[in-house]
């Protein structure tokens, strides 16, 4: 344990403001061509085709452009008789209807766009190599929360009992945003579920401090598949999603292979001093503040300052508890959750892995991902168990 504490950098890339309109579609032109999200579902020229019809970042607005050209892509998917070429248009469609609820349904013509969102994931699921199965699982919950837990299930072909990864993404990232990983993992011959993390989706709870509870029946239920090794199973926690999979490695160490933080926060992203220095980040296009409240299920500041603080792992107990294997990856010049959990984590606990890439939030560059599933398979072990 560290005798001083990590401290927060001195200064984060923050714009200090929202974005303009203009200054938003530069952002996601760029974004686009680099294929890093929330842009990397769509080619270029539909990103800038949208783009030039979209009148304002206003919900009604946003939620019109890209639904118009959501359900214009679902008619091309439904008019195509190849089924890659199908596959291709709804995966398309369910890019535009993404991009159409982000990054939070907080009005009712983006909540329609999540809803298409979701039918056109679904549709390209079906087609998928291996296809794609959405399972429900019942959820004990507390009074007001949901009663079941919903995931989207892989296997990989030719594998009698592969183990299994459980992945979900942070805030705007749900598990419809998951299928670059999972292809990774199938062709490694694991098996992926992705599920919503809490106050995201489909998930029955929002994000308080006890929420890891909503994650325990998809483990439950992947133990239990007589055709899975699914008793220890591999997390992959994307953005805020990170902190999920650190607090499990800790909670229920039993029960997980290895876990990969990739970018999400422990302690120091949950004070106020880092809240108010990256309310606009550089790294995210609008509206951070409010999604994070969305999920945290508060309506006011003062709400969301005191949502967040009951999130710290350190005040918690947690970290000085023996952890499941851990792996810690971001970029260095993260603005949406600092670099000082890393140091904070490693300071604590067990020992665990590290692995910093160039860039800002989550280190996103061609190698970062092929690193995750690399260290997932290692810790999950390839292939099937007897």
């Amino acid at each position: 344990m560290f005798d001083t504490e990590p401290q927060l950098p001195p200064a984060t890339p923050d714009t200090g403001r929202p974005r303009t309109l203009d200054e938003a579609k530069a952002w996601m032109l760029d974004r686009t061509g680099k294929a890093i999200h929330p842009m990397n579902n769509l080619a270029a020229d539909d990103t800038a085709t949208v783009l030039a019809t979209l009148q304002g970042l206003d919900p009604v607005n946003w939620a019109a452009a890209w639904r118009d050209a959501g359900e214009k892509a679902w008619q091309r998917a439904e008019t195509e008789s190849d089924p890659a070429l199908r596959r291709k248009e709804y995966l398309r469609a369910h890019g535009f209807f993404f991009l159409g609820r982000f990054p939070c349904p907080n009005h009712p013509d983006k909540l329609a766009c999540a809803a298409r969102e979701r039918d056109a994931y679904l549709a390209a699921g079906a087609l998928m190599s291996p296809p794609l199965a959405r399972v429900v699982v019942p959820f004990d919950g507390h009074a007001g929360e949901g009663g079941e837990v919903v995931f989207y299930y892989r296997r990989p072909q030719g594998v009698a009992r592969p183990r299994v990864v459980v992945m979900w993404g942070g805030v705007d990232a749900w598990k419809e945003q998951m299928t670059a990983a999972c292809d990774l993992l199938l062709a490694r011959g694991i098996a992926t579920i992705a599920m919503d993390g809490p106050g995201t989706g489909e998930s029955p709870v929002k994000g308080t401090a006890d929420a890891e509870r909503q994650f325990l029946p998809v483990f439950d239920w992947a133990a239990a598949q007589p055709d899975l090794d699914g008793a220890k199973v591999g997390l992959l926690g994307r953005s805020f999603g990170g902190y999920w999979a650190t607090k499990l490695a800790h909670v229920v160490p039993d029960r997980v292979a290895g876990a990969v933080n990739w970018g999400g926060g422990a302690h120091f992203m949950f004070q106020r001093e880092w809240i108010e220095r990256s309310r606009h980040p550089d790294s995210y296009l609008m509206e951070l503040v409010e999604t994070r409240m969305r999920m945290l299920g508060v309506d006011s500041w003062e709400g969301y300052i005191q949502g967040f603080a009951q999130l710290s792992l350190l005040e918690q107990g947690l970290l000085d508890r023996p952890s499941a294997p851990l792996l810690l990856v971001n970029g260095r010049g993260d603005s949406q959750c600092p670099v000082a959990d890393i140091d904070l984590l490693v300071g604590h606990g067990s020992p665990k892995a590290v692995r910093m890439f160039p860039g800002g939030h989550m280190g996103i560059t061609p190698q970062t991902l092929p690193t995750i599933v690399d260290w997932l398979v290692g810790a999950v072990g390839a292939g099937a168990s007897a």
